[in-house]
């Protein structure tokens, strides 16, 4: 959980066409609070509105990219998180507005959850080879709302989607290449060099060209997402519901071993 006197930030700065959005809540992994949600969203709203940044590298700061969300500020009755409006992108690429610019995602160390998510939103992935990935929502007793249970499948096959997303359980970045979840696997510490390498080998590159290519690409894939994107608010009612809901919520706060009954 994050320090509400230390909430964590997410900046953006630019290097010629590039623009790196940085997340920092280093004192707490990364965890992630609505407010850092939606800076991110601001600063990707931002990329994707100015016409001299072509390509976007999404990272963490530190030596992990996030240990997912401070729980009870967006599940149960302290909740501060709130729906985005459509006129922004997503982070999680869930919204009706998305980037045709190019996106890296750099990934090290913990890589949990909705650092997942909003890593397989992005177009390309540099991994550290300490990055240790986890899909855990089912051992809290909720479900992955960010777009996991779709993105597994299509970047990974029913087989190996369900083989993770079933056990819930922790693999490395060796697996997630062998995957197809990263493209690159880099020592621990130079995966921004790297990433910001591949943004300027793009740059080099017709950018209204690579847009029409990616929005052609989303287009093939769109009418799939969205019927699993609307699925997201029954799978939100049916977990919510839950006893077993209450259950994880109040396991991860006393920080102890869920214990499940299936209802």
């Amino acid at each position: 959980m994050t320090d509400d006197n230390n909430p964590g930030t997410v900046t953006m700065r630019t290097e010629g066409r590039i623009a790196i959005i940085t997340v920092d809540n280093v004192e707490k992994k990364n965890s992630y609070t609505p407010e850092m949600l939606e800076q991110v969203s601001e600063h990707l709203t931002a990329f994707d509105d100015r016409d001299d940044l072509w390509v976007a590298v999404f990272c963490s700061a530190g030596d992990h990219t996030t240990a997912g969300l401070d729980m009870p500020k967006f599940f149960g009755p302290t909740a501060t998180a709130k729906p985005l409006p459509d006129d922004v992108i997503d982070p999680f690429g869930l919204g009706p507005r998305r980037t045709y610019k190019p996106v890296i995602a750099v990934v090290q160390g913990i890589t949990y959850t909705v650092g997942i998510e909003m890593m397989l939103a992005a177009d390309i992935v540099i991994a550290a080879d300490s990055t240790r990935f986890q899909q855990l929502e089912s051992r809290r007793g909720i479900a992955p709302l960010g777009g996991a249970h779709f993105r597994y499948l299509t970047r990974t096959g029913w087989g190996n989607a369900m083989y993770h997303l079933m056990q819930c359980e922790e693999f490395g970045a060796q697996r997630a290449l062998e995957l197809g979840f990263v493209q690159e696997v880099v020592p621990h510490g130079t995966q921004l060099q790297r990433a910001l390498e591949l943004a300027n080998t793009i740059t080099k590159n017709a950018p209204l060209g690579l847009r029409a290519m990616k929005e052609a690409a989303l287009k093939y894939v769109e009418a799939a997402e969205q019927a699993a994107i609307d699925e997201i608010p029954r799978i939100r009612e049916k977990v919510f519901a839950s006893e077993d809901f209450k259950e994880g919520i109040q396991s991860f706060i006393e920080r102890r071993e869920a214990q499940f009954s299936g209802r």
